[in-house]
């Protein structure tokens, strides 16, 4: 259970800090624009996604937290 909340807070952290910063990725939509009988016309669209701030920003601080309370030591 332990290395699981560890592996949840390295990623959590990593997918924050990637979301700071790089927030805009851009990938290629094809969409069929026309089709007659067996032959068909495609598009290439180049869409752009972007990834909020706060979202990012609550990745990265939940994954520190995660990480703080796993890995610090607890009085028997």
């Amino acid at each position: 259970m332990k290395r699981f909340a560890i592996m949840l807070g390295i990623i959590l952290v990593i997918l924050g800090l990637v979301g700071i910063l790089h927030p805009n990725f851009d990938y290629h939509r094809r969409e069929e624009v026309a089709k007659i009988g067996p032959v068909s016309a495609t598009i290439d669209k180049p869409q752009r996604a972007t990834i909020p701030t706060g979202a990012a920003t609550a990745f990265l601080i939940g994954g520190a937290v995660v990480l703080l309370i796993v890995l610090t030591p607890r009085p028997k």
